[in-house]
């Protein structure tokens, strides 16, 4: 293979959604694969913007099927995953390829992934308050799902040394968190 796959790692609330829409702004040559998961749709999303939006059934399917390069259940109840097929394609192609991913499908991606076509980037936020904040502010949840979200991310931020790169999303800096994401996937490219 001779592309590289650069993943957006980081618990939720941290700004990888933020990152990558307007990595795509900045950088549409670049390949951004669709997650496929069975949670609900928020407010705002659409079909095949960031997610495909499968049943349960269907998502069962494809890892029966061997389809998804990783899979997980994620915050104890959705089923969230990335379809082999187009990755293997573009990498081998020679193309970049972008993706978002929480630490259970990092995990799964780097043991099929070969190192030298991988780059890790972990998003963090200054202190777990504002992620906290983050992420009872953009979407209305319950208080069990905001306790799910906190245990999960106790486990991910213990596992940033494990990512290539840590760059801090800091408030109302969204713009210069993608500048330094989109050096690193430029600077990478080229290895």
């Amino acid at each position: 293979m001779k592309g590289k796959l650069f993943l957006i790692v980081g618990p939720s609330g941290s700004g990888k959604s933020s990152v990558l829409m307007e990595l795509k702004m900045m950088h549409p040559e670049y390949i951004y694969p669709l997650s496929a998961t069975t949670r609900p749709m928020r407010e705002g999303e659409k079909e095949g913007d960031i997610y495909d939006f499968y049943t349960k059934k269907r998502f069962e399917e494809g890892i029966q099927n061997g389809d998804f390069l990783e899979h997980a259940v994620v915050h104890q109840d959705y089923y969230y995953g990335l379809l082999k097929q187009p990755v293997l394609k573009s990498l081998k192609a020679g193309e970049v390829v972008v993706r978002e991913v929480d630490i259970q499908g990092f995990d799964s991606i780097r043991r099929t992934i070969p190192a030298q076509n991988m780059v890790s980037i972990f998003i963090t936020t200054a202190n777990k308050n504002e992620l906290i904040d983050r992420i009872v502010n953009r979407a209305k949840i319950s208080n069990e799902e905001l306790g799910k979200r906190m245990e999960s991310m106790h486990h991910e931020f213990a596992r940033a040394k494990d990512c290539d790169y840590l760059v801090e999303n800091q408030k109302g800096e969204l713009k210069q968190t993608v500048k330094m994401v989109s050096k690193i996937i430029q600077k990478e490219s080229k290895r």
